[in-house]
C-alpha cells in the first residue's frame, strides 16, 4: 500500500495567535513540507484546488511543477483537480509539464469538487454540474491516450484533428477519480477503469465499505481484472509523539475550519466532545501517537482493501515545526511499520 499526504494548503488564522501567514510564506512552508515527505520516503503528495481566501492553491499543477524540482522520488498529484470548471486540454498540458519536470511522477486526481466557487468564476452553470464533469472526464481520458484528437461535445468547442502537446514523460498520466460518497460516481470510476479515491471527512470509516464493495462489483461486472483494482482513502488527521498533545495541538485549528464550513453548509459548530468522539477507533480522524495512527490506517486498509492511504495534513493552520515533525514521524515510524505489517 502506498502512503502519502494530501493537503489543501490552508491559509487560515492561527487560533492561538490570531495571525494568518502571508501567501508567500505559506507557499514556502508547503515546499519544505513536500521536500521532507520525499526525504522520509513517503510515496505520494497530493494538493487540492480551491478558489477562496482560506486556501492558498488555485493551480495545483503550478505548485507541483515547483515541487518536481526539489524532490526525487515522491509522486505528485492533485487532490483534486476540479475538472468541471477546467479546460481538459489545459489540465492535460499542465500535468504533462509536471510529468516532464519530475520524470514521470505526475498524477491527476479528477473530481467534481466539494466547493462551488470555481463554477461562476469560470462561467460554468451549476445546473450542469454532473454532465459537464462527465463530458470533460471523457475528453481528458482521450487526450491522455492519443496525440491527435477529434472531439465534439456540448460544453466545450469541438476539436478537429488537432495535436495536443507536450506529451508526458509517462506513456499516460495516471488519472484517479475522486469521490465524496456518491454511488453513481463510484460506478463511473469502475466502468471507466479508473482508480478510486474516497474522502473520509466524517462518520465511521466502516460505512465506506459500501462504496469499496460497490466499486469492486462494478469493476468485475465491467470485465476488468480484480488484480488491477486501486483504491485510495484520504482522511483528516495528525501525528505526535504524545497522543493527548497531538489531539490538543490539532483541535483548535481543526475546529476553526470545520466550524466555518459548518456556517456555510448548515452544520452545527464543532465542539470538543464531537472531536474526541471522532478520535475513537471507529471515528473518522486518524489522530494520535504513532502507534494509534498505525493501527487506524491498518484497520482501514483491512476494512476496504486499500492500495493507497493519504493522511490530510493539516486541516487548519498549525505551527510549521509541528507539521514538519508530524511528517517526519509519518515517514520514519508510521510508514515502515505499516509496510512491515502488510508484508506478513
Amino acid at each position: 500500500m502506498e502512503l502519502g499526504i494530501s493537503t489543501f494548503a490552508e491559509l487560515t488564522p492561527d487560533p492561538k495567535t490570531g495571525k494568518t501567514l502571508s501567501p508567500a510564506q505559506r507557499m514556502k512552508n508547503l515546499m519544505e513540507e513536500i521536500q521532507l515527505a520525499d526525504q522520509v520516503g513517503l510515496d505520494v503528495y497530493a494538493i487540492g484546488e480551491h478558489h477562496r481566501p482560506d486556501f492558498v492553491v488555485s493551480s495545483p499543477a503550478t505548485v507541483l511543477a515547483a515541487a518536481a524540482m526539489v524532490t526525487k522520488n515522491i509522486k505528485l498529484s492533485s487532490a483534486v483537480t476540479v475538472l468541471g470548471s477546467e479546460d481538459p486540454v489545459r489540465v492535460f498540458q499542465q500535468f504533462s509539464h509536471v510529468d516532464l519536470l519530475s520524470e514521470g511522477r505526475a498524477e491527476i486526481m479528477a473530481g467534481r469538487g466539494s466547493f462551488i466557487e470555481s463554477f461562476p468564476l469560470f462561467g460554468q452553470d451549476l445546473n450542469d454540474y454532473d454532465p459537464i464533469f462527465a463530458e470533460k472526464l471523457d475528453l481528458l481520458l482521450q487526450l491522455n491516450k492519443s496525440e491527435q484528437i477529434s472531439w465534439r461535445g456540448k460544453f466545450r468547442p469541438a476539436i478537429a484533428n488537432r495535436g495536443v502537446f507536450p506529451r508526458p514523460y509517462q506513456q499516460e498520466i495516471p488519472v484517479w477519480l475522486a469521490v465524496g460518497g456518491t454511488p453513481q460516481s463510484v460506478i463511473r470510476a469502475a466502468e471507466k477503469g479508473l482508480p478510486l479515491a474516497l474522502a473520509i471527512i466524517g462518520g465511521s470509516p466502516d460505512r465506506f465499505t459500501y462504496f469499496t464493495d460497490l466499486y469492486r462489483q462494478s469493476w468485475i461486472k465491467a470485465g476488468r481484472n480484480q488484480e488491477d483494482i486501486q483504491i485510495a482513502v484520504h482522511s483528516h488527521g495528525f501525528i505526535g509523539a504524545d497522543s493527548q498533545q497531538a489531539a490538543d495541538d490539532f483541535y483548535e485549528p481543526y475546529a476553526l475550519v470545520m466550524t466555518q464550513l459548518g456556517k456555510e453548509r448548515g452544520w452545527s459548530p464543532m465542539n470538543r466532545g464531537q472531536f474526541d468522539a471522532m478520535r475513537a477507533k471507529d471515528g473518522s480522524l486518524v489522530l494520535g501517537n504513532t502507534q494509534e495512527v498505525i493501527e487506524k490506517i491498518l484497520m482501514q486498509q483491512e476494512m476496504m482493501g486499500l492500495t493507497r492511504y493519504l493522511l490530510h495534513l493539516s486541516v487548519g493552520t498549525m505551527p510549521h515545526d509541528k507539521l514538519m515533525k508530524a511528517i517526519e514521524l509519518y515517514g520514519d515510524v508510521v510508514a515502515p511499520a505499516i509496510r512491515k505489517a502488510l508484508k506478513k
